[in-house]
């Protein structure tokens, strides 16, 4: 039966798209080292992405917008953002096993797994295919906005990236829908 581990990257922050990945392990290819993404330092994540896609069966990776997530809400744009990780693998695979307790419908059986991440590789290597992919995009903003220190923060609200909101205002990167952004914007 082929499986693909399901995660996300970025529920929490104030700015940019939130990240979903989708990824086949070739059971012959075993990747040591896999572990939630969040247990695991940039470096490290860096390290792994490429080993990841070049070992992996399938894999993809795909996102869902800031106004997507104004529109839909923050829960709603994730489980899109799986669902096209999911609908652009090459491979269709039989179930998707998905970190957390929310199931996205991607169309073919979903099995919501808490701490999904920490206990199966194919969900730990779409965290971190997830994670790398947000945190490269919050790179690319903060050279665009670098006002802002996106990229210490990943767009998180910490007390520098807050008052760095509360002195610039909001721009377009920014999740009009969240109360900190709301705040700011008075």
């Amino acid at each position: 039966m082929k499986v693909c581990g399901v995660d996300e990257a970025g529920r929490g922050p104030l700015a940019g798209p939130v990240f979903a990945a989708a990824v086949i392990l070739d059971e012959c290819k075993p990747i040591v080292g896999l572990k939630d993404s969040k247990l695991l330092t940039p470096e490290r994540r860096a390290a792994l992405e490429p080993v990841i896609k070049q070992s992996a069966l399938a894999w993809s990776i795909a996102s869902a917008s800031v106004e997507e997530i104004d529109r839909l809400n923050i829960l709603r744009a994730t489980m899109l953002a799986m669902e096209r990780a999911v609908a652009g693998l090459p491979i269709i695979p039989d179930e998707a096993w998905v970190d957390g307790n929310c199931a996205p419908k991607p169309g073919i059986p979903v099995r919501t797994i808490v701490k999904g991440d920490r206990l199966h590789p194919c969900i730990s290597a779409a965290s971190i295919l997830a994670k790398t992919a947000r945190d490269a995009e919050m790179g690319r903003l903060h050279l665009l906005y670098p006002q802002y220190g996106l990229d210490r923060h990943k767009g998180y609200p910490t007390a520098a990236h807050l008052e760095a909101l509360r002195l610039h205002g909001a721009c377009e990167i920014y999740r009009r829908s969240f109360r900190p952004v709301r705040e700011a914007r008075r």
